[in-house]
C-alpha cells in the first residue's frame, strides 16, 4: 500500500483497470476480474441492462462493492450523448468517477478530440471525476489537464486491436508533462505490452479485450496483474543505461 495510485479523491492499490465486455458469460467475467487483482472495473453503460440487478446479472456483479465502478460512455459519438449517459449513471448511484469516451470514427474507434474536450468541460464543472480516453497527443492531454480532468488516458493503439504500444515517444512526452496520472487505455494485447507501458512511467493500464479474448482469460488476467506490477517496479528501480558495446559483468580491477 506504500505505492498507491491517487486519482482525485480516490486511492487504488492496483494499477490495473479492467473492463467487463466480450466475456462468454458472467461467471467467466467474475473469475477474470478476481484473478486480475484490479480495484477498478469499467462498465459500458450503453451496452448493459442497468436495471437488471438480479442474482447472476452483470449489474449484480459490478455493484457487489468488491470494486470501484468506472462507468464509461463507449458507443457515444457526441459530447451531448456522453454527458447525458454519465448523468444517468450518477442518478442510478453508480458513482461520480467516470471514463469519458467520445468516438469520432466507427472503423478505427479513434476518439473525437473536439467532442471529448467539450464533454470533459461540462462534466468537470458538474463535479465528476473525469478520466478521458484520448489520442496519444501531448497537446490534447495538456488541455484536458488544464480544464480539470483527474487523469488522462491516451491510447496505445486502436481499441481492441491488440497491437501494443505503437508510439512510446508520444507517451513519454505526455508522461513528462503530466500533472495528473497517465493511464494507457486501449491497444494492449499481451502481458509484455502492459509491462512496457509501466516501464515507460505510465501510472496505470486499462484493458478489456486482451483478457476477455485470450484463449484462457483467467490465466491472462493473472499475467496482466503480474506484468503491471513488474513494470511498475522496474520503472521505480530505474533501468541501466543502454550501451552500444559490451561491458564485462565482472570487474577487472579492485579484486584482491
Amino acid at each position: 500500500m506504500s505505492d498507491v495510485l491517487k486519482i482525485g479523491a480516490y486511492s487504488f492499490a492496483s494499477r490495473l483497470f479492467v473492463g467487463t465486455g466480450k466475456y462468454k458469460d458472467v461467471a467467466e467475467t467474475k473469475a477474470a476480474l478476481e484473478a486480475s487483482g484490479a480495484g477498478v472495473v469499467t462498465v459500458a453503460l450503453r451496452r448493459v441492462d442497468l436495471k437488471d440487478r438480479s442474482n447472476g446479472s452483470m449489474m449484480d456483479l459490478v455493484l457487489s462493492k468488491r470494486w470501484t465502478i468506472l462507468p464509461n460512455t463507449a458507443g457515444c459519438y457526441t459530447a451531448e450523448e456522453a454527458v447525458r449517459t454519465l448523468r444517468l449513471a450518477k442518478e442510478l448511484g453508480i458513482g461520480d468517477i467516470v471514463k469519458l469516451e467520445v468516438i469520432g470514427d466507427p472503423k478505427t474507434l479513434y476518439p473525437d478530440n473536439e467532442q471529448t474536450l467539450e464533454a470533459a468541460k461540462i462534466l468537470v464543472e458538474e463535479g465528476f471525476t473525469v478520466l478521458p480516453y484520448c489520442m496519444d497527443d501531448p497537446i490534447l492531454c495538456r488541455k484536458l489537464q488544464d480544464i480539470g480532468c483527474a487523469a488522462v488516458m491516451p491510447l496505445a493503439a486502436p481499441i481492441g486491436s491488440g497491437l501494443g504500444i505503437r508510439n512510446p515517444y508520444n507517451l513519454r512526452v505526455i508522461i513528462e508533462e503530466a500533472r495528473v496520472p497517465v493511464i494507457v487505455d486501449a491497444g494492449v494485447g499481451t502481458a509484455s505490452d502492459a509491462a512496457v507501458a509501466m516501464e515507460l512511467g505510465c501510472d496505470g493500464v486499462l484493458m478489456n479485450t486482451a483478457i476477455a479474448l485470450a484463449q484462457r482469460p483467467v490465466q491472462m488476467a493473472e499475467a496482466m496483474r503480474e506484468a503491471v506490477s513488474a513494470g511498475r517496479k522496474a520503472f521505480l528501480a530505474g533501468r541501466m543505461p543502454k550501451k552500444l558495446y559490451g561491458s564485462a559483468s565482472s570487474p577487472e580491477s579492485g579484486v584482491i
